[in-house]
């Protein structure tokens, strides 16, 4: 006998017969006797990995899962979700997964094992339909036992609360931005066209440029690291005339990489090409020239996404979408196209 047969026989939803059932008070006292009668006619018992999750003192573990915790971004967003979990005194699990698929599904699932109170997918999700149908099996019952769920960036299928980067809207507004500056020939520097992330943000610069007189030339796919950047663009660099007067990674990391490439081409930037970033993690307003880039507001994004991971449920709640807007920021990288 499952719960969810007891919540169609009390005629309440999952989420109420599971609070009723695990002794919450937040149900109404003619709703829980509903439910324990429906329990009892069913034969329906509670198990113990239900009783945990549903508690909210029964663990004090918050995991959170991010591609590569030693890449600026996720380590900002990081330190967001950090800072905000020791507000509570809750202790946060992390792990890698390096943006491998089935990492990240056997990370919820170890979790799940382990009862933590929270979890947090902090990166991009994975447009493969046998990603999300895993993925919606692991996180499906955590949620309906108590769990509570976050994800940072757009996950397509997951039914859950999401603080959601306008990476499409900022991307656009930064080609626009370019273009303004006299722009006319333009290449990207991606990362694996799987994630969605690199999607939105390719798809929102193509929008950005059109109705510019801009062109979009090349498009160079690489790993989304600073590796990934400076390989990217040496395959840019290697494809010969005519060379674009601009280049936007769609990270800062992978900009990092292209820059340290483009120099050793001998190109100064930006007189020679102009580059430009996304994210605005904070080695970039170091560099010599500073990067142009999107601003995201990284730690912010961290703390909001463990906050709608702990809020008190309320029944029927739907999932709630936090979206966050880019702030394009011009700097030393970027400047006219060369006469």
């Amino acid at each position: 006998m499952t719960l969810d047969a007891v919540a169609r026989e009390a005629e309440v939803s999952p989420a109420t017969a599971s609070r009723a059932l695990n002794g919450t008070a937040r149900v109404r006292e003619d709703l829980r006797e509903r439910v324990r009668a429906a329990a009892d006619r069913l034969g329906y018992i509670p198990n113990a990995h239900a009783q945990a999750l549903a508690s909210a003192s029964s663990n004090r573990t918050v995991g959170v899962i991010c591609h590569d915790v030693s890449d600026p971004y996720f380590a900002a967003i990081a330190s967001g979700v950090m800072r905000a979990a020791a507000e509570q005194d809750l202790l946060v699990m992390l792990a890698s997964t390096f943006r491998e698929p089935a990492r990240e599904i056997a990370y919820v699932s170890m979790l799940r094992a382990q009862r933590a109170r929270a979890i947090l997918l902090i990166g991009s999700g994975f447009q493969d339909r046998a990603w999300e149908r895993a993925m919606d099996g692991e996180l499906e019952p955590y949620v309906r036992l108590g769990g509570r769920v976050a994800v940072v960036s757009r996950h397509r299928s997951l039914r859950v609360d999401t603080v959601q980067p306008e990476n499409r809207a900022g991307a656009a507004a930064l080609a626009r931005s370019l273009a303004a500056l006299g722009h006319r020939r333009f290449a990207v520097l991606t990362g694996p066209p799987a994630l969605t992330t690199v999607s939105d943000r390719l798809a929102g610069f193509r929008e950005g440029l059109a109705g510019t007189g801009a062109l979009l030339d090349r498009v160079v796919e690489g790993a989304f690291t600073r590796e990934g950047g400076y390989l990217a663009a040496r395959r840019l660099l290697a494809a010969g005339p005519p060379r674009p007067t601009c280049v936007f990674a769609v990270t800062d990391v992978m900009a990092v990489g292209a820059l340290a490439a483009l120099r050793e081409e001998g190109l100064r930037i930006p007189e020679d090409v102009s580059l430009a970033g996304f994210d605005d993690i904070p080695l970039v307003r170091e560099l010599s020239p500073p990067l142009t880039t999107v601003r995201l507001p990284l730690t912010a994004m961290g703390e909001s996404a463990i906050a709608l991971a702990l809020r008190e449920p309320g029944t029927g709640q739907r999932s709630r979408v936090l979206r966050i807007e880019g702030e394009v920021v011009l700097r030393g990288s970027t400047g006219a196209p060369p006469a």
